[in-house]
């Protein structure tokens, strides 16, 4: 077994290779390291051609890393100090974006707008930061969206072949990850929000199937895509959702994997081979911003969502181009959207059948029945006295038909769960971050409280999920601090450290180093004093 070292020395690239091996072979194997960040895997076959083996620490290959929960499966010593200058390996400067960095076969990819009116899709070599190649391509008409947000939003899935890439208004792009060529490319419909959230779902990986979930105001469906050809495996209606940022994730029951989607009042669990709904349980809310996190068979969900009427009275209605009736028509969604004209499709789908008593306006009941499936209403009511709702819950996967009575371990209430910051589940322990800088900590065993609220010592607002790595919890928020914690069953804040830019992309862990993508740019953040 060869184990590749690097020396304390970050500006070189040196290393040693330390095994007992023939004169030959460490020849052989020597002549090679200065192709190997050129060619990595080129490299690694002629290395088991010589009958050797590489240890390479695992990937983080898709938005969260493994299985979307945060957790490095393997990393070496992180930095618990650092800024944008202090125990930076490498930095690039970018242009805007909020996806997340990911990690494949020793090359870091992540996508930014090049300019108002081009998106452009990156490969570094993540060891020492040099670009490997860069494809750009035109963003077309492009919907408005919320200031906080970028059309470059989206996260790459990697692996060591090929790039998986989403936009918009291109759809699903594939291009070759050694040199960024062309290898397919599906058109998907472009999807509508009328709230103006934008396009931010993220292709995932299961195997040979590339999964990508849109729950849009549209066109919502599931997909799941040969990843070597592009070529669509099945496809879900997923019409009785309302708009949903969940991320599928694969669940690993007793009796086969599945992959489960949260959305609309439902948590789905579906057949990998066929797109079947197996089981679903009618527990979750209006919407889900967050993505939940399987563990040894049980899926692990924290949301906050307010009911559908009280969304658009007080977005629409209460907006200054709104009337303030409690009403909603047409032309206050227009006045609402601005000059670009709202799809008929969307009025036909709401007004079509919420009009109940066709006077072209919405009002009361109604609003329930006009923006949300009749088959799947979910939430509070427009009546209801408190229409927000938060709690955390735990489903046991394996079921079929309705599980609702029989899989749903716990749900408890909550007080200070974001409706965008997905869980982080460490050690029996299930810790939620809220904007504010809130901490809650929870058992995953019974749900039962740990410590917190707690204050976490920045008060800023947060997008990114926490991740795990070297016995630490990172957590970036919008003002561009990173805090690092201990894991353990008490809140313990190691520090705050300032990267200078806003974060919204959740960080990465891979190949030795912590991968934070700020607004403007990435950086590898290492620890400098690895021992040589």
């Amino acid at each position: 077994m060869i184990q590749r070292h690097c020396s304390g020395d970050y500006l070189k690239p040196t290393c040693q290779i330390q095994e007992a091996i023939s004169g030959s072979v460490k020849h052989r194997i020597l002549t090679m390291h200065g192709l190997w960040k050129r060619n990595l895997r080129s490299v690694a076959v002629i290395l088991i051609a010589c009958g050797t083996t590489i240890m390479q620490a695992a990937d983080w290959a898709q938005f969260r890393g493994p299985n979307c929960t945060g957790i490095a499966e393997a990393s070496g010593p992180l930095p618990e100090k650092f800024s944008s200058t202090q125990a930076v390996r490498w930095k690039v400067d970018l242009g805007d974006g909020i996806g997340c960095p990911v990690v494949a076969a020793g090359r870091l990819f992540t996508s930014a707008m090049i300019d108002d009116k081009t998106v452009g899709l990156f490969a570094f070599d993540a060891e020492f930061g040099q670009e490997l190649w860069k494809r750009s391509w035109p963003a077309g008409d492009v919907e408005e969206i919320h200031e906080t947000n970028s059309h470059a939003a989206t996260t790459p899935a990697a692996d060591a072949e090929r790039v998986y890439f989403y936009f918009s208004t291109l759809g699903m792009l594939t291009v070759d990850a050694a040199t960024g060529q062309d290898v397919w490319k599906k058109e998907l419909p472009v999807p509508y929000f009328v709230f103006k959230w934008g396009a931010g779902m993220s292709p995932v990986l299961y195997k040979d199937l590339l999964l990508f979930c849109q729950d849009d105001d549209l066109n919502p469906a599931f997909y799941a895509f040969d990843k070597r050809t592009g070529k669509l495996q099945w496809m879900d209606d997923r019409s009785d959702m309302a708009v949903n940022y969940s991320h599928p994730v694969i669940c690993q029951a007793d009796t086969g994997d599945e992959i489960v989607v949260a959305g609309t009042g439902l948590l789905v669990g579906y057949d990998p081979a066929t797109g079947q709904r197996l089981w679903y349980a009618r527990t979750l809310l209006r919407n889900i911003k967050t993505t939940p996190v399987c563990v040894n068979g049980i899926i692990y969900i924290s949301l906050q969502s307010g009911g559908i009427a009280n969304q658009w009275l007080a977005s629409v209605d209460r907006a200054e181009t709104g009337n303030s009736d409690d009403r909603i028509t047409k032309d206050e969604i227009q006045a609402f959207v601005g000059k670009r004209p709202v799809p008929e499709g969307f009025y036909r789908k709401t007004f079509g059948r919420g009009d109940l008593d066709a006077d072209g306006d919405l009002e009361g009941p109604e609003l329930d029945a006009a923006f949300l499936n009749p088959d799947n209403f979910a939430g509070a009511a427009y009546d209801a006295k408190d229409p927000a709702a938060e709690f955390i819950l735990a489903v046991k996967g394996g079921g079929r038909g309705d599980v609702t009575e029989t899989h749903v371990l716990w749900k408890h209430p909550t007080k200070h769960t974001d409706h965008i910051v997905s869980p982080l589940v460490v050690g029996n322990r299930m810790l939620l971050i809220k904007g504010g800088g809130i901490a809650t900590c929870f058992q995953t065993k019974t749900g039962e409280s740990l410590f917190g609220p707690a204050r976490i010592r920045n008060e800023g607002s947060y997008f990114a999920s926490p991740v795990y790595g070297d016995g630490k919890i990172y957590v970036a928020s919008e003002n561009g601090r990173v805090v690092v914690l201990k894991d353990g069953p008490e809140l313990n804040v190691l520090a705050v450290n300032d990267m200078g830019d806003s974060i919204l992309g959740t960080p990465a862990i891979a190949a030795g180093g912590l991968f934070i993508r700020t607004r403007r740019a990435i950086f590898r953040i290492q620890k400098m004093d690895v021992p040589k």
